[in-house]
């Protein structure tokens, strides 16, 4: 009887030892499961960060590293855009807030489309006008001062975060003055703010269209399953 209480009492202690062995074991692999998913969650938003950074900088590489007559023979395109001025109307003569307007529409287009080039002081047909005549009506009266307004103006019509995609650079051509735009695709849809009213803009062929609630809900969901 002595021998039977001693290998049951021993059969107990074994059964609960192994018990909580079990029992911590299983907290410890739940810990580790959760460790190895947060860390595999974290390098997987790090390559997508990294391939998206990776494809911003071979864009920007590829748009300023084109000459800029070679890009305005191109033409007007689905990813080129001239427009002769910024603010200055060549046929009233007077400054013309409404063609500030449109500019930023223009880049609300090339951000929710590919993005693409918006080359300011450029007639349609390619020639040199400048933006001299812009720069003004400035104060100051120059490059600093343009880059601030076009870049005030987009804040205001397409959020602070679009303005992180969107790059002004000046170039000389026949004595006068360019400003060549680079618009980064968006992740996210871009509204052009106008009033309470938000319009969805889309770069299609050589023009910017507004698209209505349900060519914006068609594109977007078209969008989204093209990015999965």
């Amino acid at each position: 009887m002595a021998f039977a209480d001693q290998d049951s009492a021993l059969s107990f202690i074994i059964d609960r030892t192994l018990s909580a062995f079990a029992f911590e074991m299983f907290a410890m692999s739940l810990i580790y499961a959760a460790i190895g998913g947060a860390i595999g969650l974290g390098f997987g938003v790090y390559h997508v960060r990294l391939v998206h950074e990776r494809s911003r900088v071979r864009f920007l590489e590829r748009e300023l590293n084109e000459e800029l007559p070679l890009l305005i023979a191109r033409g007007e395109s689905e990813q080129l855009e001239f427009k002769s001025s910024f603010r200055w109307d060549r046929r009233q003569e007077k400054v013309n807030r409404s063609l500030q307007q449109v500019i930023v529409k223009t880049l609300a287009g090339f951000l929710n489309q590919e993005g693409g080039t918006l080359l300011i002081g450029v007639e349609d047909d390619g020639s040199i006008a400048g933006i001299e005549a812009d720069m003004q009506t400035l104060k100051p009266a120059n490059q600093d001062g343009f880059e601030r307004l076009l870049m005030d103006t987009a804040k205001e019509g397409l959020g602070g975060h679009a303005c992180a995609l969107i790059h002004c650079r000046f170039h000389k051509l026949e004595e006068k003055i360019v400003c060549r735009v680079i618009v980064e695709k968006s992740l996210e849809p871009i509204y052009f703010s106008e009033g309470s009213v938000a319009r969805f803009m889309l770069r299609a062929s050589n023009s910017t269209r507004e698209l209505d609630v349900r060519e914006a809900q068609a594109y977007l969901q078209h969008r989204g399953k093209v990015s999965i």
